[in-house]
C-alpha cells in the first residue's frame, strides 16, 4: 500500500483544521499557505471531504471550512479510505474485486489478509487528536 499525495494532503488539511478549530471557518487560502499546497489541489480534496460530511464548508465572504465533529472522532483510516478508495495491500483483497482463480491454493493469502487487518486496525485506532 502506497498512500498517494491526495491521501497525505487530506491528512495535513484535516490536521490544519483541527489545529485551527477555535478560529471557526478557516479560509482555503490560509490552509494552502500554511501547508504549502496549491489552493486548486486543496479545493478538490475539500470538495470530497465536504460531500462526505467530514467538514462543513461555506463559500464566499466569511466562508471557509471547519470540522463538524470532535477531533477524536476523526480516524485516519476513514480519511485515507475516502481519499485512497481502499487500503488493501494486494488487488485480490480490494472490496468488490473478482475472486482470484488461485485463491484456494494460494499460500500467501493468509499473509496478505493479516497485513490488511493490521493496517486497517492500526489506522482506525489513530485519530486526528492523536496526531496533534
Amino acid at each position: 500500500m502506497i498512500v498517494s499525495t491526495r491521501g497525505r494532503y487530506a491528512l495535513r488539511v484535516m490536521i490544519d483544521l483541527a489545529q485551527n478549530k477555535d478560529q471557526g471557518r478557516v479560509p482555503l487560502k490560509e490552509i494552502a499557505e500554511r501547508q504549502d499546497i496549491s489552493q486548486k489541489y486543496i479545493e478538490g480534496i475539500m470538495t470530497l471531504l465536504s460531500k462526505n460530511h467530514f467538514v462543513d464548508g461555506v463559500h464566499g465572504k466569511g466562508g471557509g471550512y471547519k470540522l463538524n465533529r470532535k477531533v477524536e472522532e476523526y480516524k485516519v483510516g476513514d480519511i485515507l479510505r475516502l481519499t485512497e478508495g481502499n487500503l488493501a495491500p494486494v488487488a485480490c483483497l480490494v472490496p468488490g474485486a473478482p475472486e482470484c482463480p488461485r485463491k484456494n491454493g494460494c499460500k500467501t493469502i493468509k499473509l496478505w489478509s493479516k497485513l490488511d487487518d493490521l493496517v486497517e486496525t492500526y489506522l482506525d485506532s489513530v485519530s486526528l487528536a492523536d496526531l496533534l
